[in-house]
């Protein structure tokens, strides 16, 4: 896929470990593959506008050839050896555009607050290590519920509306969360989805 500038110096990043890549999911159809693809290519659309927009603003290719260096290398340590992937984050992984599900770590998305419909990149380092960088979050809405774990130890929030959202172990461990607990969560806005980010959990008064 071609790799496009990207202009948002408020970009995330989280180096890890090296990890071996998922295989691909057969579970993933065709359809949800051209909604990937659709989402990374409206990001492409922007980023292209926004080279558009400085060229007629007259601003000129300095400035346009620092946020090529930084995203071919420099400030964001990439490098033109990188392996460049784009997808869209399911509440865990990353639907990548070349049809791969990549693990998202855990204590990533939830001190990122990713929800499902976020855009990321991955840059796959020579040495096996990942970097993740949310590059297009959707809007967001925000609920709140109460804390709760099922049998098999999945945490989710129950809101007084009936809805029933699953939540990353990682916040809950983080925040000392324990069912009955409050909890503000993240979800995307206008849209329907399994999974909510945690923004806070307020003890029940234990």
């Amino acid at each position: 896929m071609p790799f496009l500038p990207n202009f948002n110096d408020a970009d995330d990043q989280f180096a890890l470990e090296p990890t071996d890549l998922n295989e691909e999911d057969s579970s993933q159809g065709p359809d949800q593959r051209v909604r990937v693809a659709i989402r990374a290519l409206r990001k492409m659309q922007q980023q292209l506008e926004n080279v558009l927009d400085m060229l007629e603003r007259g601003e000129g290719m300095a400035r346009i050839d620092a946020g090529l260096f930084r995203d071919s290398g420099g400030a964001d340590g990439e490098s033109a050896d990188d392996r460049i992937v784009e997808g869209v984050f399911d509440g865990e992984r990353m639907m990548g555009t070349d049809g791969i599900k990549y693990n998202v770590p855990p204590n990533y998305a939830s001190k990122s607050k990713l929800v499902e419909g976020d855009i990321l990149k991955l840059v796959i380092k020579n040495d096996g290590s990942f970097i993740f960088k949310q590059i297009g979050p959707v809007d967001r809405d925000r609920v709140v519920g109460t804390l709760v774990v099922d049998d098999s130890g999945n945490y989710a929030i129950k809101t007084d509306e009936g809805d029933t959202f699953r939540i990353l172990t990682a916040s809950v461990t983080y925040f000392k969360g324990e069912p009955g607990d409050e909890v503000a969560a993240l979800v995307p806005k206008g849209q329907s989805t399994s999974w909510a980010a945690v923004e806070n959990i307020m003890s029940s008064g234990r």
